[in-house]
Parts: structure tokens; sequence; C-alpha cells
């Protein structure tokens, strides 16, 4: 069952979203050669905590950080270290807030000073497919179209997309029905309605979309080494289009 949210609730998601959006914009003016993982953890928790919100992801099934950070062939649930950031570095920073018993979901990858073009490449393709995934998410449209327009993206641009890991529903839980692959065909699947709320978060692999988990039981890693980025945003589905909630 996919709930369809009301516009107050839709308020209240946006607003964590809001927190959400304002804490990657810290991050990203921050996100430099030398600064550690753990520094943005630490400046992502103290503006989460001054605006009133909780981290979402601490504590969420034993994760033990605020936000998740992987870096370079990092895909997603990296836990932050006291490593620092490396010129050609690529790093993929993802963020949920609770606020006022409703969540907010993104994720970004930057470039840590200057990269290689086919770091830069990946990073735009990522994006696009986010966006791809976006404008998909309108009344009457299937579930899966999402799903066939992120892939879409990826593959005509030659990379692959993670197979492992999906988006999904979002609203008074961190993770609801339905679940949202970033891959397979379109026009199948549950019909969009207004008030459906989804968290879409390609994660794209420059070379294969195989996966594995590191021995901390986390931090999620392409198998064959190759970059990845993961772009995330929550979105509305209403009347009037698609509603991104975390943006400013």
């Amino acid at each position: 069952m996919i709930a369809q949210r009301l516009p107050h609730e839709i308020r209240k998601i946006q607003r964590a979203g809001r927190i959400v959006a304002e804490t990657l914009e810290i991050i990203k003016i921050k996100v430099k050669p030398g600064i550690t993982p753990k520094e943005l953890e630490e400046l992502a928790e103290a503006h989460i905590q001054k605006r009133g919100g909780k981290p979402a992801f601490k504590g969420y099934q034993n994760f033990p950080a605020s936000i998740c950070v992987s870096v370079n062939e990092g895909v997603v649930h990296g836990i932050p270290g006291h490593r620092k950031l490396e010129q050609g570095d690529i790093v993929s920073i993802d963020v949920g807030v609770k606020y006022e018993g409703y969540y907010g979901d993104a994720a970004i990858t930057l470039p840590v000073g200057e990269v290689t073009n086919g770091a830069l490449r990946l990073i735009d393709v990522t994006k696009q497919a986010l966006d791809a995934g976006v404008w998909e998410c309108r009344v009457g449209n299937r579930l899966s179209d999402i799903s066939h327009a992120i892939e879409i993206v990826a593959r005509d641009a030659g990379l692959s997309v993670v197979k492992d890991f999906v988006g999904h529903g979002i609203g008074q839980l961190l993770h609801e029905e339905p679940q949202i692959p970033n891959y397979g065909p379109a026009n199948r699947g549950p019909l969009l309605k207004e008030g459906m709320i989804f968290a879409l978060e390609p994660m794209v692999n420059a070379g294969g979309p195989e996966i594995e988990i590191l021995p901390d039981h986390w931090s999620v890693v392409t198998k064959d080494r190759s970059l990845s980025a993961h772009f995330e945003h929550t979105v509305a589905v209403t009347l009037q289009g698609p509603k991104i909630l975390t943006a400013l």
C-alpha cells in the first residue's frame, strides 16, 4: 500500500527536506582537499540539531553516524572516518532528517578539487538520471516509468546502475512502500496518484553494476573498484507535476 499524503503532511515533509537541503549546501562549501568525512558529519549534525531536527540515520538499524559519506568507489552507506579527502576524489553525501515526525532524504556527489573528465561525466550523468526520474513522478504514470527513465540515462551514457539498492517511499518512516528500482521496463506497477512521496536515488557506476559490502557491514563499494556517484531527492506527486521537497 502506497501512502497518499495530505497537503499538511507534504508541508511537514518539505520542512524536513529544507533542513536536508541546507545541510547539503553547508557541506558543498566545505568539501575540499584536507577535510575529513568525520568533520563533514560533525558540521551536518550541528546544523540539523540547530534547526530542531534529528539526524535520521544515526542509530537506524544501528548505523553509527549522522550522515553517509562514500568516497570514490564507495556507493552508499559509507561511515564517516578520519581519512582526509584528497585532490581528485569524488565524495557522495547522503543526509536524512526527521522533523516534527516526518522525514526528508537527499544525496549529492561532489568533486574534491580538480577531478578527471570521466569523474565529472559520471557525476553529471547520475544527476541527469535523477532529474529524469523526478520528471516521471506524475499523476497517471506507472511506478516503473521512474525506474526506466533513470536506467535509460545511465545506459545511454555507457554507465551501470546499481541494482542491489533502490529508492523508496518516505513520510512518517524513513523507508516506506514502495521500493523503486533504478532499472526496468516502463509502464509497469502501480499508478502514481496525488500525494505519493518518493525518495528517488540513482546510484551509477563507471564500471560494472556489481557491489560488495565491506567488513564494517555498512559501507558499500563497487566490486571492480570503479568510481560511483549517488544523487537523491524526496519528491511529491502533485496535480501540478513533480514537486521536489528537498530543495531550498
